[in-house]
């Protein structure tokens, strides 16, 4: 049975056949679905700037030029409801979630023509927005199925959380830890919603191409291996008539002495196209190596990343891109791209005050070459050089209030550099972000 084939009856066949009832599980300690209920509403306030003024060449997908400097500023509510489940062999419960936003003075002609916080709907820019949704979750031991609007998170299908709200899903999931040093998952979602986004139920879209499908599937899952500190991960997917989709993941971590360690984290991506190839024709192999070094509240590392293939690293989602040099700026995943990063981390909680932690990195990318790409990509990006090379400098300074009243409000200030040669084909930026998000635990 090939992926996109799965039928929701086949997998929750197969479900209850793979835990059977002799096994133990998180349903076994089930309270009910009242007594088991969490309810949280997390505060969030984003401010952004960016500033095109040094020769940009960019364009929005709608064609228009970005504007001279735009500013964004909003404020988001997240009220996100988790039932418990009901006792007994199969537990019955729900998640229901709604998101709103406040446009706290963005202007149309202060803003992209594709505004990245605040909703657009034709040429006006919402004073206010917001969705709801919910879905529907049944367990069986530690195996859990769950039916309509939701989050979900892995390499090749994650929903980001990067802006002012998060995005959503529709569809079905099944995830299982049933099986000890196992982390499982597999859904098909057939509907999206944007991270600025007034309403559900939007046709999927590829980041790059944008092209759009009607479902997404997947299937995989996580690994943690006898050998101490060493995972691997790896993930099936289809974006459907678009291209099937294989990742690879392994992190692990040596300690070399008391506070001090060496870890690797490397990421793969396989993508080839399938069926209808809206997207034209894909063969891309894209991976990065992040090496990392650790000695007491430093931590320094070394980045490589490299796409093979004629047409960027795609995916679907806004988050789901696990290389090491996706930046805040760019995702340095051009077609036939190298980059190269190197980071600094440090962790001021006792040189300064505790919640207090810093960042640099510097990512330098090369060898970019759209001289190849199919009408679909070119189209929509508007590319067609070859030699191109970029750069981005990123620096973060972030906070989190420990204790009193405020413990838990977390504050965070961003600042980007990113420059281009005309080949390259993405914007001359210079950003300024500030956020401030507050979690508040109702029950």
């Amino acid at each position: 049975m090939t992926l996109n084939k799965l039928s929701l009856g086949a997998s929750s066949a197969a479900l209850l056949c793979f835990v059977g009832p002799a096994l133990a599980g998180a349903q076994d300690t089930a309270t009910g679905f009242v007594a088991g209920a969490h309810l949280q509403l997390q505060n969030r306030y984003v401010f952004e700037q960016l500033d095109y003024r040094h020769g940009s060449s960019f364009r929005a997908t709608n064609g228009e030029r970005g504007k001279t400097q735009v500013r964004e500023s909003g404020y988001g509510l997240m009220l996100n409801y988790q039932s418990g489940y009901t006792q007994g062999l199969i537990g019955l419960g729900l998640d229901a979630h709604a998101y709103g936003g406040i446009n706290l003075g963005t202007e149309a002609d202060a803003a992209r023509a594709t505004p990245r916080y605040v909703a657009k709907d034709g040429q006006d820019l919402a004073s206010s927005f917001g969705r709801a949704g919910a879905a529907l979750k049944l367990r069986v031991s530690s195996t859990e199925l769950k039916i309509g609007e939701m989050r979900t998170r892995n390499p090749i299908f994650h929903s980001s959380d990067t802006r002012l709200l998060p995005e959503t899903n529709r569809g079905w999931q099944i995830t299982s830890a049933d099986i000890p040093t196992l982390a499982l998952q597999a859904g098909r979602f057939t509907a999206w919603a944007d991270r600025n986004s007034r309403k559900n139920g939007g046709d999927l879209l590829a980041n790059y191409s944008g092209a759009n499908a009607d479902a997404f599937s997947f299937a995989g899952g996580a690994w943690t291996t006898p050998v101490k500190n060493w995972s691997l991960s790896s993930y099936m997917g289809q974006y459907e008539d678009h291209w099937n989709t294989w990742y690879l993941g392994s992190f692990y971590k040596h300690e070399l002495a008391p506070r001090q360690s060496l870890a690797f984290n490397f990421n793969l991506y396989r993508n080839r196209d399938t069926g209808a190839a809206r997207a034209g024709q894909v063969n891309n192999t894209t991976f990065s190596l992040m090496t990392s070094y650790a000695t007491g509240v430093h931590k320094f590392g070394l980045g490589y990343q490299k796409v093979n293939g004629d047409t960027p690293f795609d995916y679907v989602n806004r988050g789901s891109i696990w290389l090491e040099n996706a930046m805040q700026l760019s995702d340095f995943n051009g077609a036939n791209e190298a980059s190269w990063q190197v980071k600094y981390d440090i962790d001021l909680a006792t040189l300064v005050t505790p919640g207090l932690s810093a960042g640099v990195a510097y990512t330098r990318g090369s060898g970019v070459d759209y001289s190849r790409l199919t009408s679909v990509y070119r189209n929509y990006l508007g590319y067609s050089g070859s030699q191109g090379k970029h750069w981005e400098r990123d620096m973060l300074l972030r906070y989190t209030v420990q204790q009193g009243a405020a413990k838990g409000l977390a504050l965070q200030l961003r600042y980007g550099v990113h420059r281009v040669n005309q080949a390259q084909g993405e914007a001359n930026i210079d950003q300024i972000r500030l956020l401030a998000e507050m979690p508040v635990q109702l029950f």
